[in-house]
């Protein structure tokens, strides 16, 4: 049996591309529209959940807390509450969950940048 040494390997063998590969939950948790967002948001420091609500329009708190949780269980960001009244809980991103950040935020980058030429295709396809 063979070792893998890369990514590109297991790419090759397809564990990335099985459907019982434990990958892809935290695939799916990392690059759902709030996780990338939230990520994003939260390398400028540690944020409380209203502030994260604020800087992130259109989300409900019931899916902020979701992905937020997501995200915890992760290990892409760390919660603390401060265990006063009102109730007091910050959110930061872990190392794991600024690399991540980094990765997300990128390719949110090339989406701005190349929103032009995407928009070209969706009036082609309209």
């Amino acid at each position: 049996m063979s070792e893998l040494r890369t990514l590109s390997d297991a790419l090759r063998r397809g564990e990335l591309l099985n459907a019982a590969c434990p990958s892809r939950d935290v695939l799916r948790h990392l690059t759902g529209r709030w996780a990338v967002l939230v990520l994003i948001v939260l390398q400028e420091g540690t944020l409380r959940f209203s502030e994260i609500r604020r800087k992130i329009d259109g989300v409900s708190e019931r899916m902020l807390a979701e992905t937020l949780q997501s995200l915890e269980a992760d290990g892409m960001l760390t919660r603390t509450d401060h265990h006063v009244v009102p109730p007091h809980v910050d959110y930061d991103l872990t190392e794991l969950g600024r690399e991540a950040a980094e990765k997300v935020a990128a390719l949110a980058d090339w989406i701005e940048v190349n929103m032009p030429r995407i928009a070209t295709h969706w009036e082609k396809a309209g």
